[in-house]
């Protein structure tokens, strides 16, 4: 398996985004850092580095599950789905340095080992019950902060693409959505950790909008995708579905249409419409959210590449994916549902030359 593992490909996109992100998290640790010192006479560098990692990985983790809901609401946000492992790598990374410190602060310099310390410690305050409802803030929420940093430290290593590969794409997603789980331990570690170390409310409120704006994402953007999936299909004489309006279309650019839960990428290249299936078989990202770039269908997420006449997956990419017959009436763009195998070409329609 070594051997068939490649670096990381870096290319000036991806420079940018890293070298942004990084930028944002020095400013953020040199603000939190200055108006801390600043208010607090009483300088702790490993409390403050605790605090600081803690709202930096708890803000982190919301971003990251928010921008997948915001792409399918808006397409204006798609740039933040560039690289987005990269950013959940950087979110387990401030994690982990907040669950060392933490750990080692509050449970290290006994003979107990520290983890061991970390499970036991408060083995009283376990019984927790429905009748000593009372208790419950209380308990110990230590533990779920380490089983949501468990999480997040599996999914930061498998998330090169050698992995995707060795995993088979099913498996590997099912491993990556385990983030809402880690989401939710998250969300009760700190939630309990405030009711018990924090007499001021605040942070309860902050906790809970947070909260509600991922939910909130989430609905919306489910909202809108059933609503698209319940148009009707009214196929013609030739059996083909209006799908969208020429004028709707711009050069180089695609856009996702529906036809009943099928979703298909249409695009204006060179004057021709060219009909795809709409998922990128790396990660399932929407093709017709992309654009064409050098003569290719590039997605939107990861920048693979795909030749728009056949769907063959360009050097360095890898999977093809199908094409769909399409004509032109009235300014309408049509296209015959059935998909076909994938890799064999579909005559791109002329705009000028339609009827």
């Amino acid at each position: 398996m070594s051997s068939a593992y490649k670096s990381v490909a870096w290319n000036r996109q991806k420079r940018v985004y890293d070298l942004t992100l990084l930028g944002l998290i020095v400013a953020y640790f040199a603000v939190f850092f200055g108006v801390s010192i600043g208010m607090d006479k009483g300088f702790d560098l490993g409390l403050l580095t605790i605090r600081s990692t803690a709202i930096l990985a708890f803000v982190l983790l919301h971003f990251v599950l928010l921008i997948g809901p915001l792409c399918r609401i808006n397409a204006m946000f798609l740039p933040l789905l560039y690289n987005r492992r990269h950013l959940g790598v950087v979110l387990f990374l401030v994690a982990l340095v907040h669950g060392v410190m933490a750990l080692m602060r509050y449970h290290g310099g006994t003979d107990v080992n520290p983890l061991v310390s970390l499970f036991t410690a408060y083995s009283t305050d376990y019984n927790v019950t429905l009748y000593e409802y009372r208790n419950l803030p209380h308990f110990p929420f230590e533990p779920l902060g380490f089983f949501a940093l468990l999480i997040l430290g599996l999914m930061a290593a498998t998330s090169h693409d050698f992995w995707l590969k060795n995993l088979k794409p099913s498996t590997w997603k099912f491993l990556h959505m385990l983030v809402y789980f880690a989401w939710g331990l998250a969300v009760l570690h700190v939630a309990l950790g405030i009711l018990q170390d924090e007499r001021d409310r605040t942070l309860v409120w902050l906790v809970s909008i947070g909260t509600g704006v991922v939910l909130l994402a989430h609905l919306l953007a489910y909202a809108g995708e059933s609503r698209r999936d319940r148009r009707r299909v009214a196929l013609d004489d030739d059996g083909f579905v209006d799908v969208c309006e020429v004028s709707s279309l711009q050069e180089g650019r695609g856009m996702s249409v529906n036809i009943g839960k099928e979703r298909v990428a249409i695009f204006l290249h060179r004057g021709r419409v060219i009909a795809l299936d709409n998922v990128c078989p790396h990660q399932g990202g929407p093709l017709g959210e992309g654009r064409i770039v050098d003569g290719f269908v590039t997605c939107p997420w990861h920048g693979r590449r795909f030749k728009p006449e056949t769907g063959h997956a360009c050097e360095g990419s890898h999977g093809s994916i199908g094409c769909y017959e399409a004509k032109i009436a009235g300014g309408t763009v049509y296209v015959k549902p059935q998909m076909l195998p994938a890799g064999t070409p579909a005559r791109p329609v002329s705009v000028q030359g339609a009827e």
